[in-house]
């Protein structure tokens, strides 16, 4: 599978997004098409998200674990996969080592 190397044609919002004192640093971006997505890093942490529309995440650098709501298992994803996140749901995320550079894309 490929890696996203860029999204042309998007306005980024200036201000980030800051979550998990800093653990977690996002940015938002509205595509020529309309549609939203985030681009963003997690430093090595475990972290729980909550969503609230689906999504999916697209790593781009570095590598994660993550665990679905009801699930026991934890998946592993790097550069260049996926995984999707259903809506109205939580997930965790856990990185160690490099940082994990994501998109994740709303939807």
């Amino acid at each position: 599978m490929s890696t996203t190397e860029s999204l042309p044609n998007a306005t980024v919002s200036a201000k980030a997004n800051v979550y998990f004192d800093g653990k977690c640093v996002s940015h938002n971006l509205t595509l020529a098409d309309g549609s939203k997505k985030s681009v963003g890093v997690i430093l090595p942490s475990t972290l729980t998200f909550n969503t609230g529309a689906p999504e999916i995440m697209e790593g781009v650098g570095g590598s994660c674990e993550y665990l679905l709501a009801g699930s026991t298992e934890w998946q592993s994803s790097g550069a260049g996969q996926k995984f999707s996140i259903p809506g109205n749901a939580s997930f965790q995320i856990r990185v160690s080592g490099e940082p994990y550079s994501y998109i994740c894309h709303f939807g």
